[in-house]
């Protein structure tokens, strides 16, 4: 968008037409941008790459007056209102963004991907990806990716 963000777009619709739903479709899951959306008046918000069906019976939600959000927004909402936070332990060698960054990797997301998502530089991925690897003790990304869903991770 161009002139605003989307969540300065939703906090705008939010103040001069208050009775407007307004379902957030974006690539950002990161914990600020999801919160900062719900404070604007975002009633709903999922992620790009839902499956087609998924977007429409959002929609559909959301035009209804029911607040909607995708599965993984969803837990990670309900764990910071409960106070939970993720569990670093299934790999307590990582820093907390490098445990991020393979979360991001089990999820399937590439390195360009992952760079946007936490607003970091492709180098900075890069780097956390190859620190990953050496404490993981892996020579691969499939290697990394096996350990981290086996961990629970990228769900």
């Amino acid at each position: 968008m161009p002139d605003l963000t989307g969540v300065e777009a939703t906090r705008e619709i939010s103040r001069v037409a208050p009775d407007v739903a307004v379902l957030m479709l974006t690539m950002f899951d990161d914990d600020e941008s999801v919160f900062a959306a719900m404070r604007a008046g975002a009633q709903g918000y999922v992620l790009k790459g839902a499956a087609p069906d998924n977007v429409i019976r959002a929609i559909a939600a959301v035009a209804a007056g029911e607040a909607i959000f995708g599965p993984g927004v969803a837990r990670r909402a309900l764990n910071h209102l409960s106070g939970r936070t993720p569990d670093h332990r299934t790999f307590p060698e990582l820093t907390p963004r490098e445990h991020e960054v393979l979360n991001l990797i089990a999820a399937g997301l590439g390195n360009a991907a992952i760079a946007v998502r936490l607003g970091l530089a492709p180098a900075t991925v890069s780097n956390h990806i190859s620190s990953i690897f050496a404490k993981l003790q892996v020579a691969s990304r499939a290697e990394a990716i096996i350990r981290a869903r086996s961990a629970g991770l990228g769900q």
